[in-house]
């Protein structure tokens, strides 16, 4: 018998917008849009889209939603904590670029808008608003019986923000002024976050029931599936508050870790410090006999968020995370390298333009 191939993203059902031609042609049409309005500062590819409007003001927009991590909440019957991914996803991008947030509207499109389960999706979108200290002053529900669809019939919801933040146009943090030598800093994640669902849930749920105890877990698949996306802002915000020269900030969400590659400079990064992962992603690779380099595509691998500095302040940054309680630590840094390839020797995998490959 032939050796039994592992999962991948493609094989659980999804695929990278990279190689579609109709991606491509999408973005023509948005590009355009921006040509002719200088007001806007930064480019598409980066976290969160800055928007002048006035000379040391301008609002930075960024959109996401939680995906399918919704189908958890419901094979568990709990809606009380995708709100809290949800603002997490936007507010983590929103404060890439240097911002800080202030708001946020949600958008809920549901099968059936009598279902009960929408005041638990608003004490998510509270705890997630308080600990990001924004605002939620609008929004929108539909009831699209005939699109959205869920695992039981009448449960099937979506739910997606776009944050908006204030932030001075001639200070934004966009990845420039890296040099060689320069360290990233990672701060932990609290787990899978809100990306690579599909495959996770094809693995583990394809493996294991949801309610189901895992000794490697310390609790059951469901709860671990749906262990909220942790924020960022407090500790971010703090570190622009000190005056800490920041020279990026990055969110590590889908595509794992070749997000680093949203610098304005040409450089890559050797991140030959990672700390151990997390017993989830050790569990999906094992089960679902899951590529190192497939790994690195997809999931965060233990680090949410990452902030890049000059050698100086790198204690600094450490100093706010533990004030904040995120851990933390030094995982690589800065190489010079035109291409901006990713190299994670402890994984024997290379992040280029498209996804990362075995070294």
């Amino acid at each position: 018998m032939g050796k039994r191939k592992g999962m991948t993203y493609l094989r659980s059902g999804v695929v990278g917008l990279e190689g579609l031609s109709s991606w491509g042609q999408f973005l023509y049409w948005v590009k355009k849009t921006i040509k002719d309005h200088p007001e806007v500062k930064t480019e598409i590819g980066l976290y969160a889209s800055v928007i002048r409007i006035a000379p040391n003001l301008g609002i930075a927009l960024s959109t996401d939603g939680v995906g399918t991590k919704l189908l958890v909440a419901e094979l568990m019957k709990k809606y009380d904590t995708i709100g809290i991914d949800c603002i997490a996803m936007n507010v983590n991008d929103i404060i890439c670029v240097g911002a800080r947030p202030v708001a946020m509207l949600d958008y809920i499109a549901l099968q059936d808008a009598t279902q009960p389960y929408l005041a638990e999706v608003g004490k998510g979108l509270y705890a997630g608003a308080v600990e990001s200290r924004i605002s939620i002053p609008g929004g929108e529900i539909a009831q699209l019986r005939e699109m959205i669809k869920g695992i039981e019939e009448g449960k099937g919801f979506d739910l997606a923000g776009c944050a908006v933040g204030l932030v001075d146009p001639n200070k934004l943090i966009v990845g420039e002024g890296i040099k060689e030598g320069d360290p990233i800093i990672g701060l932990a994640s609290s787990g899978l976050h809100s990306n690579g669902y599909t495959l996770a849930r094809k693995v583990l749920l394809g493996n294991f029931k949801i309610n189901q105890r895992i000794k490697e877990l310390g609790r059951t698949v469901g709860e671990e599936l749906l262990e909220p996306t942790r924020i960022y802002v407090r500790p971010a915000m703090a570190m622009l508050d000190q005056k800490i020269k920041v020279k990026a900030f990055l969110h590590i969400t889908g595509d794992g870790f070749r997000n680093l590659r949203r610098v304005r400079s040409k450089v890559g990064f050797l991140l030959d410090n990672l700390p151990e992962p997390p017993p989830v992603f050790k569990l999906i690779q094992k089960v679902g006999r899951v590529s190192n380099e497939e790994m690195a595509n997809t999931f965060n691998m233990g680090i949410g968020f990452c902030v890049v500095v000059s050698e100086k302040d790198a204690a600094k940054v450490l100093k706010v995370c533990k004030r904040h309680k995120v851990p933390a630590q030094v995982i690589g840094r800065a190489v010079k390298d035109a291409e901006k390839k990713i190299i994670i020797p402890s994984m024997q995998v290379v992040g280029k333009a498209d996804k990362f490959y075995p070294i």
